[in-house]
């Protein structure tokens, strides 16, 4: 059964892994990228991805314009919200921006560890922004 629309926005602004697709724009068998995400938003703001300036996925965003990012869980029901929108911004990423995503999907005690390795491993990067103009939800639970 379709979510109503507090309900959707309400599940989207919770902590769920995004599974993020994009037009790879290279047709045939490959079709769109699709990478899992930590994303964060809202209710009735953009949805934000933070990625790496030189990624794939951040390159594929830029030459699209959109994408669409899918967020589910599947207890105690099977329940999805999937977006797709354009990219109405990106900027440059801040080490606050890397720390509050973080913060949203590690505990506490693990986010000055995670931050310390991405400084390491990571290089620049890009906090971007898609405002979500189509949805869709279901909640496949008992009714």
């Amino acid at each position: 059964m379709p979510l109503t629309r507090e309900e959707r926005m309400q599940f989207l602004s919770e902590p769920h892994i995004g599974a993020l697709s994009v037009d790879a724009g290279e047709g045939g068998a490959r079709g769109p990228l699709t990478v899992p995400v930590w994303y964060a938003y809202e209710r009735g703001q953009d949805l934000l991805v933070l990625t790496e300036r030189d990624s794939r996925k951040a390159q594929l965003i830029a030459k699209a314009g959109r994408f669409s990012l899918l967020a589910e869980r599947v207890d105690p029901t099977v329940r999805y919200v999937s977006v797709e929108g354009p990219v109405t911004e990106t900027r440059t990423g801040t080490r606050d921006d890397l720390r509050r995503m973080t913060a949203r999907y590690l505990a506490p005690e693990r986010v000055a560890d995670y931050l310390e390795f991405a400084d390491r491993e990571h290089g620049e990067y890009v906090l971007i922004h898609m405002r979500p103009e189509h949805w869709l939800s279901a909640d496949l639970g008992p009714q």
